[in-house]
């Protein structure tokens, strides 16, 4: 069993809510999403592992049973070419749950007219594979979003 925890402080709106078809249809994977806080901040591991991918907007943490959970920061972040994202880990990486991932500014996001609204994403999983699925209320980061059977 894998506990997925908040990379982020917000309000949790679940996957349906994302403003992007291939987040909100899960097609990327189940999982949920967060409405940040408008503050700079950091967003966090949300399980204990290895960084295998990293991008100024996004990255993934694959634990030891080999579940990687990837975290979007924002939709359509890509567009912004890292602006207003500092990485503070490097891919290959053995990180802990809640340690410091990527500092960002949702406020400036959404500012540069790109949603800041972050999916948290169980990769190659299956909805059932799923359970305790936050999908509404407020959440700090290190909070359970999801478990992974």
């Amino acid at each position: 069993m894998t506990s997925v925890t908040s990379p982020l402080a917000g309000r949790v709106i679940g996957l349906s809510a994302v403003p992007d078809p291939v987040f909100s249809g899960a097609m990327v994977g189940p999982g949920t999403a967060i409405d940040p806080v408008r503050e700079p901040s950091e967003a966090v591991a949300p399980v204990n592992g290895i960084v295998v991918s990293l991008h100024p907007h996004a990255f993934v943490v694959v634990d030891e049973e080999g579940r990687g959970v990837l975290t979007h920061l924002g939709i359509d972040t890509v567009q912004l070419g890292g602006e207003g994202f500092e990485l503070l880990v490097s891919k290959g990486d053995t990180v802990q749950r809640g340690q410091a991932m990527v500092r960002w500014d949702p406020a400036a996001v959404e500012a540069a007219g790109k949603s800041p609204v972050s999916p948290v994403v169980a990769l190659e999983a299956t909805t059932e594979s799923l359970s305790d699925v936050v999908e509404d209320g407020d959440v700090k980061a290190g909070q359970p979003l999801f478990s992974w059977k």
